[in-house]
């Protein structure tokens, strides 16, 4: 069944720090962290635009750096502020989280709610890029599809859009709630707790950087294939 409701996010699209804020980020180790895959998600945001394009609906995009504070992640978390951040005093954490955090999460609940109230179901695609190797460890993927196992249409859903993207790109190595667990604090697990599942579906898309990068599968190709898969299993109209 289609969905009546498409929403594209981009929580870490890009690797800019607000003039308010520059200052933290003067040092080498600073420049270094917020030129790698620890500042922004790599190729993210532009696979997100071009899906954007071949989907006609809203994205809703931050091209603040996660350094400054990670949209992605809860208030209290340990990660929400970096090293370089958290040497604010608390009084201007508190701004920085009502000036850049709290803006984009309410503009995502608000068009989730309003889409709640014309008795249409979101299906929130929240695009995500991760570095190929880590801490000397490879990721053995190139796509990830990250969900909620507790929720059967979120199940569903990735079950039958990973089958018909090994179809389409035998080549490409797809997984599950990999190389992060789909109900691991995030975006999308505060909204589910928000709103019901006849209401909101809330899938991570996690891709590889290398593959983006390297030119192997531009962004692009990634997008057109990741739509091109939903609209042949029926999720798209």
């Amino acid at each position: 069944m289609p969905f009546d409701a498409v929403l594209l996010t981009c929580e870490h699209g890009g690797n800019q720090v607000p003039a308010a804020y520059r200052e933290l980020f003067q040092g080498a180790a600073a420049r270094r962290a917020l030129e790698s895959h620890r500042g922004y998600d790599i190729g993210a945001l532009e696979v997100a635009r071009q899906m954007r394009s071949l989907l006609d609906v809203p994205l809703l995009a931050c091209r603040d750096s996660r350094l400054v504070v990670d949209l992605n992640r809860s208030i209290g978390h340990a990660g929400l502020f970096s090293e370089f951040s958290t040497k604010l005093a608390a009084s201007e954490r508190e701004h920085l989280i009502r000036t850049h955090y709290t803006p984009h999460r309410t503009l995502v609940e608000e068009t989730i709610t309003a889409a709640a109230q014309r008795r249409a179901c979101t299906l929130h695609l929240a695009i995500h890029s991760f570095t190929g190797t880590l801490n000397s460890q490879v990721r053995n993927a190139d796509l990830g599809l990250l969900y909620d196992p507790a929720r059967s249409a979120e199940q569903s859903l990735c079950l039958r859009w990973q089958a018909e993207l090994v179809q389409k790109t035998p080549a490409m190595r797809i997984r599950r709630n990999y190389p992060y667990r789909g109900n691991a604090d995030g975006l999308t697990t505060a909204l589910r707790k928000r709103f019901p599942a006849k209401l909101y579906l809330g899938i991570e898309i996690e891709l590889n950087q290398d593959m983006l990068t390297s030119g192997r599968e531009p962004a692009p190709s990634v997008a057109k294939t990741l739509v091109r898969a939903l609209q042949a299993i029926g999720a798209l109209r």
